[in-house]
């Protein structure tokens, strides 16, 4: 269990299991209303084997999620969505989960999408590391763009 100390109290990340299907679907219309994944999406991310999924948990409440997918025969680690609640944002909890994910994927390479428009995700994902390597043009419901971001060690060593 990881520990991060906040301004106001300690904030657990916990693995997350089928347990946490109704706050993950909370999180997920709270924080991507155009697209939220599909009921049995959220079912598959909880439950798949080899996914990586954790939860941000203060005062008892499921306030985030992340969930990262090892893809050993492209050798990425796949960040699939990271959300915190909105009215949690800016406490380094999206942060921590991140570096979380990234330390039990083991590895060297990881790869993630955001929106084209989310200027405060873009911006912690810059101070994580990660570079701009692509755009997916009208990958989103509404016809919004992704940008594909990556960070990668070339020397090959674990990056956290």
């Amino acid at each position: 269990m990881l520990l991060i100390s906040l301004i106001t109290s300690p904030m657990d990340i916990l693995p997350a299991t089928l347990r946490d299907l109704g706050p993950l679907r909370r999180i997920e219309q709270a924080c991507f209303p155009k697209d939220a994944w599909p009921l049995l999406d959220l079912i598959a991310v909880l439950t798949y084997p080899d996914v990586v999924r954790l939860k941000a948990v203060l005062n008892g409440q499921m306030v985030g999620f992340i969930a990262g997918d090892l893809r050993r025969s492209e050798g990425v680690g796949w960040i699939a969505t990271i959300a915190v609640l909105p009215a949690y944002r800016r406490r380094g909890m999206g942060r921590a989960l991140l570096r979380a994910c990234e330390r039990q994927m083991k590895t060297s390479h990881f790869r993630l999408c955001v929106r084209a428009e989310n200027i405060e995700a873009i911006k912690m994902y810059e101070q994580e590391g990660y570079e701009q390597t692509d755009i997916w043009r009208g990958y989103y419901n509404d016809g919004g763009n992704a940008l594909v971001m990556e960070k990668y060690n070339p020397d090959g060593e674990f990056l956290c």
